[in-house]
């Protein structure tokens, strides 16, 4: 029979997993995964990545010994590693998953099939998840992602054993990667997604739609999956039907045993659609990893920033208690809710004024959950360089306020302000002696958010501003029906 390989990327997983179900179908499956040195020296990985996908491979490997195989882990230039494995197996068949990776992978993929073509061999590149790839149009989109979804999980096939274990793992100092201090970051792998599927359908995300927004609630009543459908650990269609059957069970329930259940999982499912919905973005226009979509936004903000404003911001020293305490919490986690995420974009974009790419590597190498796709469509939402959006400059002060009125979250990530009174925690400049410890704030806020809105409103009235959206608004947005062509 004839050797497939299967290269594992960002799909850490047995189940449910396509190209290794049908590889197993055609001959005998070497599966492999390769360490790329240059793809770990580009400026949006981070130490923090490398520690969880150890975790990932060491499940994988696990798992892919138990079905016959174990992993084959090489160090390299994908093509010298294929290559040496052409010689070694003569194989004629790659298999991997459709991956909507950031600029280095998507030029790297570019490489891997002009090789393939020379050598005339067969790349089989199934769809993962809800992105599909050379799409046209967005049109009935959604439709197609419950088409998708709704199709059963695949069952992991058995292998025969074909090599013995290879496994060159560089460690992360060899590839260049400084110790970042998540000291509490989410621990990787499959079985740890396993467990926060179970805890958040059967008690965590009961009140998620009412907690999710505030960084005091969401660590444990948002789902916490995101890192590991990143990294492949589990594949959006389990998510889906385990979501699905939860739904099931609360059918015959009466109202009051149903509870806030519902409203729950219809935000979360919400949410499943928006991570595929977004990584379509960049599938469909990887340029928007370093251009504005739309083009009166380019370059509105100096390319060289304000390495003041930068470093305030980055190390959470801005002087405004929400940003810097969601910063520091950041930095130590890996992890952050939703909205505290848009509100640091946000800050940072329009209170600061600083253009919005270096602050989004940033965050990249912070976000243990880093998924390019998500990520610049994110950073370009909330920097208000969409042209589409609502523009939205969030408060620091206001959401303070709102999310974490008593200061719990503040004061467990700042310790400076431990001893100011409640009423005063999130204006700590308004005491009669502002803590000697913590900066004073480094803009004022009432002043800088006029002047981010004023210039973004203007630029909405400019000549042909309306008619570069609408074909962004074509080109991106989902939608049931086609948009009807004027005239």
């Amino acid at each position: 029979m004839t050797v497939q390989i299967v290269w594992f990327k960002k799909d850490l997983r047995i189940y449910d997993h396509t190209p290794l179900y049908e590889a197993a179908k055609r001959g005998q499956v070497l599966p492999i995964y390769i360490f790329e040195p240059a793809l770990w020296q580009q400026p949006d990985m981070s130490l923090r990545h490398y520690s969880f996908l150890i975790e990932c491979l060491r499940e994988l490997n696990k798992d892919l010994k138990e079905i016959g195989q174990p992993l084959m882990i090489y160090t390299g230039d994908v093509l010298s590693v294929l290559d040496n494995l052409k010689r070694e197996y003569n194989f004629n068949c790659l298999w991997s998953y459709q991956e909507t990776g950031n600029d280095w992978t998507y030029q790297r993929d570019r490489r891997v099939g002009r090789w393939i073509k020379q050598q005339g061999l067969t790349w089989y590149q199934p769809q993962q998840h809800g992105v599909i790839r050379c799409l046209k149009n967005r049109n009935a989109w959604a439709n197609k992602w419950y088409e998708f979804m709704k199709k059963p999980p695949l069952s992991p096939p058995m292998l025969q054993r074909v090599a013995k274990p290879v496994k060159v793992v560089p460690s992360a100092e060899q590839l260049g990667l400084n110790d970042d201090h998540c000291d509490q970051r989410q621990i990787g792998g499959r079985s740890q997604a396993l467990t926060l599927v179970k805890t958040f359908l059967e008690k965590r995300g009961q009140q998620y739609t009412k907690k999710m927004s505030s960084p005091t609630t969401a660590f444990e009543s948002c789902s916490r999956l995101s890192p590991y459908i990143t990294f492949g650990c589990i594949s959006m269609r389990e998510v889906f039907h385990a979501v699905t059957a939860k739904e099931r069970e609360l059918f015959s329930l009466s109202v009051t045993q149903k509870n806030t259940w519902p409203s729950s999982l219809r935000s979360f499912s919400s949410r499943l659609r928006w991570h595929c919905h977004f990584i379509q973005k960049l599938e469909d226009q990887p340029s928007m990893q370093f251009i504005a979509l739309h083009p009166a936004h380019h370059d509105i903000r100096p390319r060289q920033d304000n390495q003041h404003f930068l470093n305030a911001w980055k190390t959470g020293h801005t002087g405004f208690p929400m940003i810097d305490a969601c910063m520091r919490c950041l930095m130590v986690t890996g992890w952050l809710n939703f909205r505290m995420r848009a509100m640091l974009i946000s800050f940072a974009s329009h209170h600061l004024w600083l253009h919005w790419q270096e602050p989004a590597l940033h965050l990249a190498r912070l976000f243990t959950d880093y998924e390019p796709g998500i990520h610049y469509s994110q950073i370009q939402m909330q920097s208000g360089s969409t042209g589409i959006n609502t523009i939205r400059i969030y408060n620091p002060i206001k959401q303070g306020f709102e999310q974490d009125p008593k200061g719990k979250f503040i004061r467990a990530w700042l310790p400076e302000l431990e001893s100011v009174p409640d009423e005063l925690i999130h204006t700590p400049w308004d005491m009669d002696q502002p803590p000697g410890n913590y900066p004073a704030p480094i803009i004022d806020e009432a002043l800088s958010r006029k002047a981010a809105a004023d210039i973004l409103y203007g630029l909405k009235k400019g000549q042909g501003y309306k008619e570069a959206a609408q074909q962004i608004v074509e080109k991106h947005t989902s939608r049931k029906k086609a948009i009807p062509k004027p005239g």
